[in-house]
């Protein structure tokens, strides 16, 4: 029998909390599953952290905004429920001080994250709550195969991407990951296992300390046409040939089992594409210097020129390479870069102006909507030759062959940099030919040292 929303003596209700994180949604969530079989009325909780928060750079962050409105969305299927959603802005210990004194809470579901500082902040709470007897329980749900199942035989993690891919899918071959669970309770059997709160009143984004920046969120469109024919347009910046649909994985608002299991049925690029997320956050798992520093370590010897003068000219798009200042104006006006675009730009970044990839890495990091922290470090390590099965140093993207390939008629450049061809747009900053030969003689003196 399913427990009643009664009190205790001392006035409190007996419940379990799920703790939403990287999974902002009813559907196919594993952890919010196992809460509402638990047998306690569940209470859905959320933390505004502001450990995190207190690092954004800009008031008008794109992703806060959009998480915003997600969360409001969730709050009005929960309110549909005979719900609320609890939500607390602050550090997150304070946050479940604050629970566990409201509430007789039995135990607390979560999803896991494997991010280095998730890591340290689920271990904390895992403490925390082990202080007052209370459990724990993690479940898998923002991957297919977590860090530790895909492995070498000897127990090793693997650092090349198509043995690791390879075993990946021998893993998911022994499940079946196209699933959606929302349709298995009734919407009376999801108001018989969540508390029945009052609806609360969420913080506003104002009182975040945030502001408005334009975005709207929406759910997630599941285009299986486009998904067919992702190995034909992914690489086309003109074309609409993308999923976009990586600020939903990001944010769990799409759960990754149903688009690997559409991905199996309609097309290998797009499930590679998903696999490389997972092996990202697999090598950070294991390897967590990466966050900071090089996967290999000879690269961190590379004497960059960081001159910041030429990175603002990158950041703003005005280098005179049209795809290049396409991409970067496209990100700063959108939150969002094409992929084949984002290897061009960071490329041109490391290797024609020989600046960090550290330096680009925090750009994205503090602006892509889609910002994921292994995805990101992995395909600027890519980029710069510097990570796991990365480009070598010696391939050098020429950002105007890359144009004339990737947008040949210019209609991608002309959206973005609708001055291009006249007086008006700036002569290439550098000569790709000897900037590349500099590079070149760079990552060798650098390489040498070792």
């Amino acid at each position: 029998m399913m427990a009643t929303a009664m009190t205790t003596s001392e006035g409190r209700l007996p419940v379990v909390l799920f703790w939403f994180r990287r999974d902002l949604r009813l559907d196919d969530n594993i952890g919010l599953e196992a809460a509402l079989a638990s047998g306690w009325p569940v209470v859905p909780v959320f933390v505004y952290d502001t450990d995190l928060l207190s690092k954004l750079e800009d008031a008008a962050d794109r992703r806060v905004d959009w998480l915003h409105q997600c969360l409001s969305v969730l709050q009005t299927a929960f309110v549909d429920l005979g719900t609320s959603l609890v939500v607390y802005n602050g550090r997150v210990n304070e946050a479940f001080n604050g629970w566990l004194s409201r509430f007789d809470v039995k135990a607390v579901y979560t999803n896991r994250d494997y991010e280095p500082a998730a890591l340290r902040r689920d271990e904390a709470v895992r403490q925390q709550l082990m202080a007052v007897g209370i459990p724990l329980h993690t479940f898998k749900d923002q991957v297919v195969a977590e860090p530790h199942e895909v492995l070498k035989a000897d127990g090793s993690p693997y650092t090349v991407f198509t043995p690791y891919a390879k075993a990946w899918k021998s893993v998911v071959a022994r499940i079946t990951p196209e699933r959606s669970r929302k349709a298995s309770l009734t919407p009376t059997e999801w108001k018989t296992r969540l508390c029945p709160l009052a609806p609360e009143v969420l913080p506003s984004l104002e009182a975040l300390g945030f502001k408005p920046t334009g975005v709207v969120y929406a759910p997630p469109v599941i285009d299986e046409a486009r998904i067919a024919a992702y190995h034909q347009w992914r690489d086309m910046p003109s074309v609409e040939g993308t999923t976009r649909l990586g600020v939903h994985l990001r944010f769990g608002t799409v759960s990754v089992r149903r688009l690997v299991g559409l991905a199996l049925r309609l097309n290998e690029t797009w499930l590679n594409e998903l696999i490389w997320r997972e092996f990202f956050m697999s090598i950070l798992y294991h390897f967590p210097k990466v966050e900071h520093g090089a996967f290999k370590p000879a690269y961190d010897a590379i004497a960059w020129c960081d001159d910041e003068a030429a990175f603002q000219r990158w950041c703003e798009g005005r280098t005179g390479f049209p795809l290049v200042d396409a991409g970067m104006r496209e990100l700063n006006a959108t939150g969002w870069m094409h992929n084949r675009v984002r290897m061009v730009v960071a490329g041109f970044l490391v290797k024609d102006l020989l600046i960090d990839w550290r330096w680009g890495e925090t750009y994205f990091g503090n602006r892509l909507m889609d910002f994921d922290l292994a995805a990101n470090n992995g395909n600027w390590q890519w980029a710069a030759g510097t990570g796991c099965d990365a480009v070598p140093y010696f391939r050098v993207f020429n950002p105007e062959q890359q144009r004339l390939r990737w947008d040949p008629q210019g209609l991608y450049v002309k959206r973005w940099v609708p001055e291009w061809g006249t007086s008006d747009y700036p002569a290439p900053m550098v000569d790709h030919a000897q900037a590349r030969e500099r590079a070149l003689q760079v990552y060798k003196a650098a390489l040498a040292l070792r």
